[in-house]
């Protein structure tokens, strides 16, 4: 079944919509403060959403699908983990980070190190952030290149890998973060208005409601208990720590009007985690698991039984329950999702390799800013798509760039947060070891014991190495 053009037209309609918006934006971008931080002008509510629209994007939300699909309800504790985040780094991170930035006109996370440490901290820390956001990029490309091919069957996940890599670079290079921003509040408002309006109470209906999720999945998919310690600590150390160390984050920490605004955003954006969107993306991802052992799927190509991919499952699902018009509407919401990320992920990259590193070895003229940012997201969009043509699981993908970021980031942070005068050696060493180790585990896929996150041992590895040079560090002032 081809998608018909009612709903192609929509889904265009919506794309030129958003580049529309980045184009607009685009234009009073006049310096660098504009283009990365907003003018530190930005309100909590659009802040929140712009959060949440970006945490919880397309990798998210097919990935929540996914979870969904293979576990039920339980997989919701997923998202419980951003809630933590979000309110824990209000209360620890905030209060320490913007004043500091305020001050000295910060546009990025790793400047806030080299402010505690030094450049050369910074540079690394740029280094280590722009690798993990590129990973994150390609997360949300592979995602959209998911529900893309799922929704046109004609076009190969690689095919729709290279649309959709377009897409978003070029969205991204127009816009700074005002648009992104704004392009957030409105996306999420899409998403929202698709699942609560349209996927859910259709999907219910479709499905046969609750006496047929009854009759066909067992209890275990009902049951909020379902999950091991050992799975909730793994999503628990991954993504909670990413509130300490995001870059995405940081520039909307910088992009708020004062630290009490920068505080609500936070909390805007941990409720919309858990229980708002974690419930909604699991719910429809059972529906869809339920409309596969029912045989909605025979008919192309997945009878029940067969080997079908988690995350196929939920756009499989959309595709066969929704009628002309609200199937361009759904596509439209979930591709808001995927751009919300993705745009967020180029522009925290484009960051970091232009003010972090690119101008560690090289002075930017400062009229040329906004155009160098631009050439380096192309080039960064480029890079992404070709990692997202070798990955095949979104989830796997995107907790890998988180992981990789975690345990090279997070130690060094918690120097800045706790220690009046960390050491610089201390956090070089805590996040060369940290990456490295985690980076290692993951490549040489090491079975580790008791099923722990391989993010696990490179933050524990982080730890030791900070807390060895800190000790020296003290030691060594302590005899001068």
């Amino acid at each position: 079944m081809e998608i018909h053009f009612i709903d192609l037209t929509i889904f265009v309609v919506y794309l030129v919509i958003m580049l529309g918006i980045g184009f607009y934006f685009m234009k009073r971008n006049k310096s660098e403060e504009d283009y990365y931080v907003g003018g530190r002008s930005m309100s909590a509510g659009h802040i929140g959403l712009s959060v949440v629209a970006t945490d919880v994007g397309g990798g998210f939300s097919i990935g929540l699908g996914g979870l969904g699909f293979m576990m039920g309800l339980s997989g919701s504790w997923m998202l419980f983990t951003g809630l933590l985040g979000a309110w824990i780094s209000a209360v620890l991170l905030i209060p320490k980070v913007y004043p500091v930035a305020v001050k000295h006109n910060f546009l990025t996370f790793p400047q806030s190190l080299a402010f505690h440490y030094n450049k050369k901290v910074a540079l690394v820390a740029g280094i280590i952030s722009l690798i993990g956001y590129i990973g994150f990029t390609s997360s949300q490309i592979l995602a959209g290149a998911k529900l893309a091919s799922a929704t046109f069957p004609s076009v190969s996940i690689t095919d729709a890998i290279l649309i959709m890599g377009v897409i978003a670079i070029v969205y991204t290079a127009v816009g700074g973060i005002k648009a992104v921003i704004y392009t957030d509040t409105i996306q999420w408002i899409i998403l929202m208005a698709g699942l609560i309006g349209i996927g859910i109470p259709l999907g219910y209906i479709h499905i046969g409601g609750w006496d047929a999720i009854r009759a066909t999945l067992p209890d275990s998919f009902l049951s909020l208990t379902e999950v091991t310690f050992v799975q909730f600590f793994n999503w628990l150390i991954t993504i909670v720590p990413i509130w300490f160390v995001g870059m995405t984050l940081y520039q909307r920490i910088y992009a708020c009007r004062d630290e009490k605004t920068a505080k609500k955003a936070w909390r805007i954006a941990g409720l919309f985690e858990w229980p708002v969107m974690a419930f909604m993306g699991i719910a429809l991802g059972l529906f869809a698991r339920v409309g596969y052992e029912q045989g909605m799927f025979t008919n192309i190509g997945f009878a029940p039984g067969t080997g079908l991919d988690a995350e196929l499952g939920l756009p499989l699902f959309l595709r066969s329950i929704l009628p002309v018009g609200l199937m361009g509407l759904m596509l439209s919401a979930y591709f808001s999702a995927i751009m919300s990320t993705a745009d967020s992920c180029l522009m925290a990259a484009s960051g970091n390799f232009s003010t972090d590193i690119l101008s560690y070895f090289k002075r930017v003229k400062k009229y040329n800013t906004i155009k160098n940012s631009q050439v380096i997201t192309l080039i960064i969009g480029v890079v992404a798509v070709l990692l997202a043509t070798h990955m095949q699981n979104v989830l796997e993908l995107m907790l890998y760039s988180y992981a990789f970021m975690v345990s090279g980031l997070l130690v060094p942070v918690l120097g800045t947060l706790m220690l009046k005068r960390p050491s610089a050696k201390a956090a070089m060493a805590a996040m060369i070891s940290g990456g490295l180790t985690t980076l290692t585990l993951i490549l040489m896929q090491v079975e580790l014991p008791l099923g722990l996150d391989a993010n696990f041992f490179g933050i524990a590895v982080s730890a030791i190495a900070f807390a060895i040079f800190q000790s020296a560090s003290n030691t060594n002032k302590v005899v001068a």
